[in-house]
Parts: C-alpha cells; sequence; structure tokens
C-alpha cells in the first residue's frame, strides 16, 4: 500500500514542471478514426481533455469520424466511395457528413460536460471559423472535398478564455456559401497556426512514426522537420500518415511549437505525452536540420 502511494507521488511530482510550464497554454487535439467509435478509448482521450482543463491548460477538440459517417451513408443506402484517400462527396453525401458530425459533436460535448469540464460544440460552417476551396482532383471530380483557405478564431478564443473547450467539426464553408468536407488533421494544424497552440496532437492508432511498419524498436520518439520530409521522401512515412504527419509539418511551419503523433488507444495517451519525460510517441520539432534520428538514410 504504502508502495503504491509513493508511486504515486512520484508521478506527481514528475508531472509538476510541466503543470507548471504549459499553464495557460493552447494544445490543439485531433482526434478522429475507429478509436473514435471505441467507448473505452474515447474516454480516456476526453479524462486527458478534462484533466487538462483542470491543470489550467487550454484543450481544443478537433474531431473526424469516418465510420461514423460510413455507419450513417449505409441507413441511407449509399455506398462511401474513396479516391486517393478522398471520400467522393456528393451533395447528398456532404448532408450525410455534416448531419453526421454535428450529432457526434453533440455527444462529445455531453461526455465531456459529464466528466465535468464546460464544453461548447462548433461546427466549422459556422462564423467563418473553417473557409474552404474545392479540391480540383487531376482525374476525376469527387465532390464538395474542400482545402482550408482561412479560419476565424474569433468564437473559440471567447471560449478559451471563459474556460470552456471547443469541440470543432471540420465541415467548412465555401465562399458561395457551399459546405466542404475537409480533412480533420489539416484543419486542427490550421487551428493551432491561427491560435499559435503551444502544441497540437494527431491521435491516430499507431504508436507514432517507425522507422519499420509495426516494430516498436524503431519508433522514433523525436524528429525534426528535415527528419520527417527525409522519411516521408524515402517513403518511410507513407500511406495515411502522410497526411498526418504533413498536418504536424505545417503547424510548425505556421509557429506551433511542437506537434506529437501519439496512439489513442494507450490508456491516457495524451497525459503520458505531455507529463512524462519521455513520453510515449512521436514528437516533431522544428529545428532547420537533420538530427541523429535519421542518419544513414
Amino acid at each position: 500500500m504504502m508502495e503504491d502511494a509513493i508511486k504515486k507521488s512520484t508521478v506527481l511530482i514528475e508531472a509538476l514542471p510541466y503543470i507548471k510550464k504549459f499553464f495557460h497554454r493552447i494544445f490543439v487535439i485531433k482526434f478522429g478514426g475507429s478509436a473514435l467509435s471505441d467507448e473505452n478509448t474515447r474516454r480516456s482521450v476526453l479524462e486527458d481533455i478534462v484533466f487538462m482543463n483542470y491543470a489550467g491548460m487550454k484543450p481544443i477538440l478537433v474531431h473526424g469520424g469516418g465510420p461514423f459517417i460510413n455507419m450513417k451513408m449505409k441507413d441511407a443506402h449509399k455506398k462511401p466511395r474513396f479516391v486517393d484517400g478522398l471520400r467522393v462527396t456528393d451533395k447528398r453525401t456532404m448532408e450525410i457528413v455534416d448531419s453526421a458530425l454535428t450529432e457526434l459533436n453533440g455527444i462529445l460535448v455531453e461526455e465531456i460536460k459529464k466528466l465535468g469540464a464546460e464544453a461548447f460544440g462548433l461546427s466549422g460552417k459556422e462564423n467563418k471559423l473553417i473557409m474552404a476551396k474545392r479540391i480540383e482532383h487531376k482525374e476525376e471530380d469527387i465532390g464538395f472535398v474542400g482545402t482550408v483557405e482561412s479560419v476565424d478564431t474569433t468564437v473559440m478564443e471567447r471560449l478559451i478564455e471563459a474556460n470552456i473547450v471547443p469541440v470543432v467539426s471540420p465541415v467548412a464553408l465555401g465562399n458561395g456559401g457551399e459546405l466542404y468536407n475537409v480533412n480533420a488533421d489539416e484543419a486542427a494544424s490550421h487551428l493551432a497556426m491561427a491560435l499559435k497552440a503551444e502544441k497540437l496532437f494527431i491521435l491516430t492508432n499507431v504508436r507514432g512514426i517507425m522507422g519499420e511498419r509495426d516494430n516498436l524498436d524503431t519508433l522514433y520518439r523525436s524528429l525534426s522537420l528535415a527528419d520527417a520530409e527525409l522519411l516521408v521522401k524515402k517513403r518511410i512515412i507513407a500511406e495515411g500518415m502522410i497526411p498526418k504527419t504533413r498536418a504536424c509539418m505545417n503547424a510548425l511551419e505556421g509557429k506551433v511549437k511542437k506537434a506529437h503523433i501519439i496512439d489513442s488507444n494507450l490508456p491516457h495517451a495524451l497525459l503520458l505525452e505531455i507529463f512524462t519525460d519521455k513520453g510515449i510517441g512521436t514528437e516533431i520539432i522544428k529545428l532547420g536540420r537533420r538530427t541523429k534520428a535519421t542518419e544513414g538514410l
């Protein structure tokens, strides 16, 4: 019993300098994919966000919802289709995406409130929070799929000042009033830049960036921008990890201090990454040169 108490006190002491360092700092957290549909994983992530809020930090949650959208499309007898990883989004699909993400946004807000923090749901389409333009695919029309042109964080800043956790759905508005389906990683990156966030977290279903797929011994704990660029060029970072890594790189170029890719399936992954000396995922920092991490490539 005494040993357990001592271990807990040691953990708290290790966290203290980080709590002091990050007091009142903004953290943008992107959470999506299949992990969002798992109740235990979702609760763990939301508990971390509530802890951060009570510790004086300013967390912002940006969520995706691909599996939830797919379920709603199935209910509407529409088959999802993707081109180069982008969801083909006709007008009816866009309506389903907007409705599904609005519903999911409300669920997340209510769950955060039940855990003890104040939260408020936002859609990128409201108050010009996220403005986007259509992505022109080189081979076919993929519909209302957008890329971020600008963000207006006025409402978010008011919520942050009032110690309310903003929960953001990445449905964006076009200049003509049309809605666009925007990648949540990209949306989180742009919001982090606009808010001059201390950190951007991309929560995914792998431990981080690895030299060899599924080999934890090859996990990169820390990379510079130059390292990350090289790993993309060498195709070590590939497929679905490319947009996540690019989102981190863009945020760093926009003066976000650090970006992290971590596994949301690990219990309390956010707290482990923030409040422990070693962390559990991959951090990317802006250093303008390659580090020892990628020597020999």
